[in-house]
């Protein structure tokens, strides 16, 4: 469905690239998550992605065809994108705000009919937003916001959902729910690429995780494929083990603490 090739994407004249030849795949039907440490290039991803930096390299393909030829708005009917920062530029009712989902879907002069109030209406719902849908964007929590915003990207009812550290400012209970709705969501058929550094959670839900360092790919694979201890205490530069979720049996990661000696 997304599928990165060879991607190179470098800011400005730094002599090293953000991203250095990245090549994978988001399919239909599974939850395809990118972690790594702090730089190692994922939010850039998404930023090539939405076409808000160029690539040096590479192609970016959506259900095959090359990102280039698509308008933005093709783009927006195929794969929605809930970046990692975001304001809207006035406040307004979160039913408003979600209503801005259905834009890809409408001509230039077209309104909003009953189709798209109803797939407005079932997006709340899916995200945990109807209960305050007629509250404004600028008197919502953190997490409140977060999930507003996951709501508008469902409304778009596209074929892929792209999402850059959903798990931002939500509780523990909503961040369960939220990879419970990705689950789902996937299993309907749609492809979920997701940037987290969650991998505790993501080793859970995932079907794939792909591991960032320097803006190359150092790992690629199933959870227990990646979820390796010497791989990750080499990425992530800090002593850990790798045991088993008691609950599913999913790799679960534990961060050791460093004991300062004695003096």
């Amino acid at each position: 469905m997304i599928k990165f090739s060879d991607v190179v994407v470098r800011y400005g004249a730094a002599l090293v690239p953000a991203l250095d030849g990245v090549s994978f795949e988001a399919a239909e039907g599974r939850i395809t998550a990118v972690t790594g440490p702090n730089g190692s290039g994922k939010s850039t991803l998404i930023r090539a992605l939405i076409r808000r930096q160029s690539l040096e390299r590479g192609s970016i393909q959506i259900d095959g065809d090359s990102l280039d030829s698509l308008t933005p708005q093709e783009s927006a009917r195929r794969v929605a994108v809930t970046p990692q920062r975001e304001e809207p530029a006035f406040p307004m009712t979160v039913k408003e705000y979600v209503a801005l989902g259905r834009f890809p879907r409408l001509g230039l002069w077209q309104s909003p009919g009953q189709t798209d109030e109803r797939a407005g209406l079932d997006a709340m719902k899916k995200a945990g937003v109807a209960e305050f849908a007629d509250r404004r964007t600028d008197t919502l929590s953190g997490g409140e916001w977060q999930r507003a915003r996951i709501a508008r990207a469902l409304a778009q009812e596209a074929r892929a959902l792209v999402l850059d550290e959903p798990t931002t400012f939500l509780d523990l209970a909503h961040e369960m729910s939220l990879f419970e709705l990705l689950h789902s969501l996937a299993e309907s058929g749609m492809a979920v690429l997701l940037v987290s550094h969650q991998l505790n959670l993501v080793a859970r839900f995932a079907d794939s995780i792909v591991l960032l360092h320097h803006g190359r790919v150092v790992g690629s694979g199933t959870p227990a494929d990646v979820m390796q201890a010497p791989l990750l205490e080499r990425v992530y530069e800090w002593p850990l083990v790798v045991s088993r979720d008691p609950a599913i049996g999913a790799p679960s990661l534990v961060p050791l603490r460093r004991l300062s000696p004695r003096l």
